[in-house]
């Protein structure tokens, strides 16, 4: 587990509705940090039935989810879960720092 943050952007530069995708310094993970409704969150860019990138799916802000746009599967953005067919496993949540000089997050795998 790397104790290294990666910059995702100026706290203004990401606001309700937005998402932005930065890779993990360290591992070079892809990372997904979604503002939804002020609070943020970040998974990995990767849906787990198939390795596409969740970032180009659309957010489904009052279900708090993020569509898989080649079979639809939907994640939740709070903890990664799975939430419908044709995915059954969870896609990685990793942790979010914000402080005055930006938004933060690391893959925080072992």
């Amino acid at each position: 587990m790397s104790g290294t943050w990666t910059f995702v952007c100026a706290p203004s530069e990401l606001l309700p509705g937005e998402m932005r995708t930065v890779f993990d310094e360290v591992t070079d993970a892809p990372i997904l940090v979604v503002n939804l409704d002020g609070d943020l969150y970040a998974l990995e860019d990767r849906c787990s039935h198939e390795d596409y990138e969740l970032s180009a799916g659309p957010v489904d802000p009052a279900e708090g989810s993020i569509e898989c746009v080649l079979h639809g599967a939907r994640f939740d953005l709070r903890d990664g879960r799975a939430l419908c067919a044709p995915a059954y496993s969870p896609v990685a949540k990793f942790p979010v720092r914000v402080d005055a000089t930006g938004i933060w997050t690391r893959d925080d795998r072992d």
